[in-house]
């Protein structure tokens, strides 16, 4: 019999789910070209959600519910609430592009992201295997069709179709390893699967080939080489609405199913998974670093830019070995957990600018579009510049405070491998700041392409000063978003 506290668990997945049909309904009865009415309420679902998750996880509450399927803890309210967030401020950003653009017509864009947020509600609150499918083809599917939703635009719909075929081997790499995992564990639970792999008594030959599977299906859904191949494909395709929700919620949810199987099922298989994602992660930061210097298109940049950053996510994953001080453990994956909280917040920043400067037949995806644009609009300009400084770690910005926690973790483990993987890691962000560099030059010291200023509503301008001011402010004062990232990692591994 499924209990009260089973209800409470899910209970932001309810309401989510209760105000997607909402919206659908509205959708379907109103027949503007703005569609208002959803845009407002899915923003009010957001914010409520936001603020409902928020004030879960202060509280410390720990919760399984549906026969310890699903797990309602610090970690997945605060990742819930990053999601909620990043979904409203996509939502916020995009509004123009996307009524500009045909993508309102039949009312599916609000519906399909408040899925995919669904999805992403779903993959970080799952403490089960099919949970975990179920979530990640939720997220999955939805993602595909917001790519897909320019049915008139060619290179929208080979995006899509990238994004689809690679999502599928994604998702199939995934379950192979998870069916594997339950033929050795006999359970589909992740935590019995930690006390089935804690009594020694699974196959080890078994468990590595499952391993494998799972650490690349893992791989494919963070964009990590050599399971990159992907994204800059999609990102450059997709409407930039799209690739904004790709490069920020989708992967919050992705760190959630990564810290969930690795940590909590598979902490007794960490010396296997450990090189594993060592490997991933140099390459990562490699290819990542190199490759995105030659690309001209800002939303193709930003592809190997996320490639690159996941390996430094990967990098922190790397130093929590079984049998270590949990506190030492905390930081590592909480250093993990800050760095792809900023990542997003970046992100955001970003492809917040390129939604900002588009128009009608104009896309503003080029870096050369940006040219001049400190003479057009400085605002913008000192904003793209603040996320360009924290991607690249330039101090005292959130994305420094990121990798100098990454590679504090690494030296605190005390290995020489690790040490050798923190310098590997510094030197080629140094070469990596090129890229970024490059932007700024363009916007500050390039001609303008246009000698009128851009004209865009205040609450737009004001809600990309607000994103560049945390960039600015989780730089000098980290400690509070820190301090949440620790509790919460800390109450998982206590857990």
């Amino acid at each position: 019999m499924i209990d009260f506290f089973s209800w409470i668990s899910v209970y932001p997945e309810i309401v989510l789910l209760a105000m997607i049909c909402v919206v659908a309904l509205v959708d379907l009865l109103d027949h503007s070209a703005e569609r208002w009415p959803a845009y407002v309420i899915s923003l009010l679902t957001l914010f409520v959600l936001s603020v409902l998750t928020g004030a879960y996880a202060l509280s410390g509450e720990v919760v399984h519910g549906f026969f310890n399927s699903v797990l309602s803890d610090p970690l997945a309210n605060w990742l819930k609430c990053f999601s909620a967030l990043a979904m409203l401020v996509t939502f916020a950003y995009a509004r123009p592009y996307v009524a500009g653009r045909g993508m309102l017509r039949g009312g599916e864009w609000y519906v399909l992201g408040l899925l995919a947020l669904l999805g992403c509600f779903v993959l970080i609150s799952a403490d089960n295997f099919l949970l975990i499918y179920l979530g990640l083809e939720c997220l999955a599917l939805a993602s595909c069709a917001l790519v897909a939703l320019r049915r008139d635009h060619a290179p929208a719909l080979e995006a899509a179709m990238k994004y689809f075929a690679l999502g599928a081997v994604a998702s199939g790499f995934l379950l192979y390893g998870l069916s594997m995992l339950y033929g050795v564990a006999g359970t589909l639970g992740i935590n019995e699967v930690l006390s089935v792999l804690a009594s020694g008594h699974a196959h080890p030959k078994v468990l590595i080939f499952a391993l494998v599977f799972i650490v690349a299906g893992l791989a494919l859904k963070l964009g990590a080489v050599p399971f990159h191949m992907w994204m800059p494909d999609v990102y450059q395709g997709a409407p930039t609405a799209a690739a904004l929700l790709l490069a920020s919620a989708s992967k919050l949810a992705a760190f959630a199913m990564a810290v969930r199987l690795l940590v909590q099922g598979l902490l007794p298989l960490a010396q296997e998974w450990q090189p594993m994602l060592a490997l991933l992660a140099a390459a990562s930061l490699l290819l990542g670093n190199l490759v995105s210097i030659k690309q001209t298109n800002l939303k193709r940049m930003l592809a190997y830019v996320t490639v690159s950053h996941m390996g430094f996510v990967l990098l922190g994953l790397v130093p929590g070995v079984a049998g270590a001080d949990v506190q030492a453990a905390a930081n590592a994956y909480s250093a993990a957990m800050f760095c792809m909280v900023t990542y997003v917040m970046a992100m955001l920043a970003a492809f917040g600018l390129m939604l900002a400067l588009a128009r009608k037949g104009f896309e503003s995806d080029e870096i050369s579009d940006f040219a001049g644009l400190h003479q057009r609009q400085p605002l913008y300009a000192a904003v793209m510049a603040l996320a360009m400084l924290s991607l690249a770690g330039v101090p005292p910005l959130a994305g420094f405070q990121a990798r100098l926690l990454v590679v504090q973790a690494l030296l605190a483990a005390g290995h020489p491998i690790y040490f050798w993987l923190a310098v590997f890691a510094v030197l080629i962000s140094v070469v990596g700041a090129f890229q970024y560099l490059r932007v700024i030059k363009v916007m500050y010291f390039d001609a303008a392409a246009e000698g009128t200023p851009l004209d865009t509503a205040p609450e737009k301008r004001a809600l990309l000063a607000l994103n560049g001011a945390l960039l600015l402010f989780y730089g000098i004062l980290p400690g509070g978003l820190l301090a949440l990232c620790g509790d919460a990692i800390l109450r998982m591994l206590q857990n």
